[in-house]
């Protein structure tokens, strides 16, 4: 039987700040453009919490039927270890669902309707990471969904929900939301990366497994350098100050010598820790910046 602590641990605490940084980022943008909305932006925050939460026990419940996580390096699995069912597992899923589509609801209804089926499609998205019979992650296909909707989407729309204009917030939202996309890409990217042996045997061909170990390792690096490229292009719609957010490369990359120094397996785990705390120095920061250069 799981515990509280067990369904806690399935949450995938770690992996939370690929949730926080898109809200500061997009909120920040919205100050910077003096029309931030605090309710708003916690709402937001809300959506994208359990949208998170919601992601992680669905791909705990799919993997987990599948066999998938049968043999797991990392993090304990729910459904993979035998401490949940997976029906329990699914309506934990499915609840974190609910109380992203009820505070999405809130903004829509504020805001504007079409969210509406902005939400649907995220919650889709969602489910058919790793769901259904042809679920798009073990197609390759689950960076892109990170960078769309927990970078462009998270952060445009945390920003357009506060404030009245596309304009300079728009672009700059746009341009901060590829930069924490690239991020929580990266986050996906060492987590496959670690589990290209398993996941080989698994069948489940992820953009790690296609690629190969080398250029996996490449390609986390390139993320790390587009962070850095989005960051510079915030500043240059907004202000300077925004590039304070550069000290997000203190932890990425140190988590970027370890993946190119060959680490492998749990060598690999405090990588995922690293880089979702470099894709919430970014937000932070470059938010600071914003509002600092905003006064």
């Amino acid at each position: 039987m799981a515990t509280a602590a067990h369904w806690i641990s399935g949450a995938r605490l770690r992996t939370l700040p690929a949730a926080i940084a898109p809200v500061l980022a997009g909120t920040a943008v919205a100050a910077y453009a003096d029309e931030l909305v605090w309710w708003k932006a916690l709402l937001a925050l809300v959506v994208s919490l359990a949208l998170q939460v919601g992601v992680n026990y669905a791909n705990d419940y799919s993997d987990g039927i599948r066999g998938t996580d049968d043999e797991r390096v990392g993090p304990l699995r729910l459904v993979g270890s035998g401490l949940a069912t997976p029906a329990a597992v699914k309506r934990a899923a499915f609840l974190s669902f609910g109380v992203a589509a009820v505070a999405g609801l809130v903004l829509a209804a504020t805001t504007s309707w079409w969210l509406v089926l902005v939400g649907a499609i995220s919650v889709v998205a969602a489910w058919y990471y790793t769901g259904g019979s042809k679920p798009y992650g073990y197609l390759g296909l689950g960076e892109v969904m990170v960078f769309v909707f927990f970078g462009l989407v998270a952060v445009v729309g945390t920003t357009w929900v506060q404030t009245t204009a596309w304009g300079t917030p728009g672009w700059a939202s746009l341009a901060a939301g590829a930069g924490v996309g690239a991020l929580a890409c990266a986050i996906l990217v060492a987590n496959n990366l670690r589990d290209i042996p398993t996941d080989t045997v698994a069948g489940k061909m992820t953009l790690a497994v296609r690629l190969g170990d080398r250029r996996t390792r490449v390609f986390y690096g390139v993320l790390v350098a587009l962070a850095a490229v989005a960051l510079v292009a915030v500043a240059a719609l907004t202000t300077w100050w925004a590039l304070l957010g550069l000290g997000f490369l203190l932890p990425a990359g140190t988590a970027a010598r370890t993946v190119l120094g060959g680490a492998q397996g749990p060598g690999l785990i405090p990588v995922l820790q690293k880089t979702g705390v470099a894709e919430l120095v970014w937000a932070l920061l470059a938010g600071v910046g914003l509002v600092v250069g905003a006064a």
